[in-house]
């Protein structure tokens, strides 16, 4: 009985060790990509945290969100007072996808183009 008794406890150890050696703890990587889109368009309104801009393509203005880390640029790249920035200008707004947020990451404000007729 004792050497049974021994046998079996000696398989289940010779059972046991090989599964506690190989249930390591796996690990994972989960990687996020994060797409930027760019709308061309006119300021429509601008305040703290929203702006609005019409496209020619869309009857209805399009709003975003802006926050602390939305920055304003000229056509160069170069920072532009946020008191430049008013209704009626051209801009491009570059914007991530937050749910159903639209938030601006940069809008650069171009130059207003007129053309000369004689």
């Amino acid at each position: 009985m004792k050497k049974t008794m021994m046998s079996i406890v000696l398989a289940m150890t010779v059972l046991i060790v090989p599964v506690g050696i190989f249930a390591q703890p796996q690990s994972s990587t989960t990687v996020q990509t994060v797409k930027t889109t760019e709308t061309e368009g006119t300021l429509n309104e601008f305040g703290p945290d929203r702006i609005v801009v019409q496209t020619e393509t869309n009857t209805r203005p399009t709003t975003y969100t802006s926050t602390k880390t939305t920055t304003y640029v000229d056509e160069t790249g170069q920072p532009v007072s946020i008191e430049t920035v008013k209704s009626g200008l051209p801009v491009t707004v570059y914007y991530t996808q937050d749910g159903n947020r639209m938030v601006a990451d940069k809008v650069m404000v171009r130059k207003i183009t007129t053309t000369k007729t004689q």
